[in-house]
């Protein structure tokens, strides 16, 4: 027999007034990416059918930001509550199916910590995630009989017995859709918020003979949500810390692991070691015995084996060939070719190039949309004008090439194997093979010349 539908329902539409921000809450960066994005990433981890995401405050800049992803979007034009939120997702909800309720600003929340919610609503009953606080002040209390969960109470409805419980309630639950449907519709809010309170549908569902199984996180930071930018930058942390201790375990060497910042997906070889400071954003993918130094950024960059990166280089969009030597404060930009052991030194920026094995440019050069030829040397201060005003213009450098210092190479240009190009030059047209080619303007001394000598101040 196959598995009900799953719906996930995702309630994005608070305005986080302790945001202090007209960013939508759940669209503050955590790691690099949204809130909610972590979120709808577990959603699609656990396989739904379905994700509806509930917005509100910003008008459509949620939708608008997640306008790549594969979800349903409904509009809470008033915020009534977290049981008002998921009814306006009821007409997206398959009824024969179970849906999963989360929270668009509690990002943390691991797949295996929801698939015992999930299973037992496929089971007919009712999942909520619990947690044990030595602080519950502000949460909804757990409230029980026997041993077995019967309502919850919100805190500024509590009594002051039901304030000692410690156990809380998450907001995170899965039902049965057909009955998640009843009871929705049966929310009064005889509150002190005059809400609706998704948490009211529990003591219905006990009144219903449906028992609530609830299970709680391994962690209590799974279930933090963000509601400040002091709360956020603590999740940030918790988040950066679980990634340093996953590199840790899978053999990498993180010089200081609290100095470390991964803003996407992070994947090392055997034998890497990452110095203080480093950003790794995007896809980044490192090859076995890499070294990378002190505050280095890699955006979406494949580092192959043997590489050393110096200090402070800033890595975008770029392939590295085994055994190159990257910086100190080198730059590299989108569509970026390093092949193998090629040296690119220190205030060095390569943009869209090709620079093919064993070629090296040690010291303050700008390659832009060129071909670099094996094993030719690209001396300190040569630039490539790859853009006229209007265009951007290509330069091919052959194999074995020798560029002196200070030389401009005007694009389109092209400079043959083994050629040789005099220091200072500005080369307009192309340089055949095994030549040397010069173009200066002629030097001369003018006699008798004297520089210009300041001039006293009148009193």
């Amino acid at each position: 027999m196959s598995q009900p539908t799953l719906d996930i329902v995702i309630l994005a539409a608070g305005k986080g007034t302790r945001m202090n921000s007209d960013l939508p809450k759940v669209l503050h960066p955590l790691a690099g990416k949204p809130l909610v994005s972590h979120v709808i990433a577990s959603a699609h981890e656990m396989g739904a059918d379905r994700i509806c995401v509930v917005y509100g405050f910003g008008g459509d800049a949620v939708p608008k930001t997640l306008a790549d992803e594969k979800l349903t979007f409904v509009l809470q034009a008033e915020q009534l509550g977290t049981g008002h939120a998921v009814q306006q997702a009821l007409p997206h909800l398959e009824k024969d199916g179970v849906t999963l309720v989360l929270y668009g600003d509690v990002p943390l929340t691991r797949v295996d910590t929801l698939k015992p919610l999930i299973a037992a609503a496929q089971s007919g009953n009712l999942g909520l995630l619990t947690v044990l606080l030595q602080d519950p002040t502000g949460y909804g209390r757990i409230v029980r009989a026997h041993g077995r969960v019967v309502r919850i109470v919100e805190h500024k409805d509590a009594t002051e017995a039901e304030r000692d419980i410690r156990e809380v309630n998450t907001g995170i639950l899965a039902a049965p859709t057909g009955k998640l449907i009843d009871w929705l519709g049966r929310l009064k809010n005889h509150n002190v918020q005059g809400e609706y309170y998704l948490t009211d549908i529990i003591a219905m569902a006990v009144a219903d003979g449906i028992e609530v199984l609830a299970s709680h996180p391994g962690e209590d930071w799974e279930v933090l949500g963000v509601n400040s930018k002091t709360q956020l930058a603590g999740l940030e942390r918790t988040y950066q810390h679980n990634a340093a201790r996953e590199l840790l375990d899978s053999g990498v060497t993180l010089i200081d692991p609290a100095r470390i910042d991964v803003r996407g997906e992070l994947l090392c070889g055997r034998d890497v070691s990452i110095d203080v400071g480093c950003i790794f954003e995007g896809r980044v993918e490192i090859g076995d015995n890499v070294n990378i130094g002190p505050y280095c950024v890699l955006k979406d960059v494949r580092v192959s084996s043997g590489v050393k990166i110096d200090a402070f280089s800033h890595l975008v969009g770029t392939e590295i060939g085994d055994d190159s030597r990257i910086g100190p404060f080198s730059r590299t930009r989108p569509g970026t070719r390093l092949e193998r052991d090629v040296h690119v030194g220190n205030f060095v920026e390569v943009k869209n190039s090709v620079v093919k094995a064993g070629a090296k440019m040690n010291h303050l050069s700008y390659i832009g949309d060129a071909d670099v030829g094996a094993k030719s040397n690209i001396g300190a201060g040569t630039i490539t004008c790859n853009y006229d005003g209007a265009n951007k213009h290509k330069t091919v450098i052959g194999e074995n090439a020798f560029i002196g210092s200070n030389t401009a190479l005007v694009a389109p240009v092209s400079v043959g194997d083994s050629a040789t190009i005099g220091a200072g030059s500005v080369v307009v047209k192309d340089a055949p093979a095994g030549e040397l080619t010069v173009s200066r303007a002629k030097q001369l001394t003018v006699p008798g010349w004297k520089r210009p000598v300041k001039k006293k101040r009148e009193e």
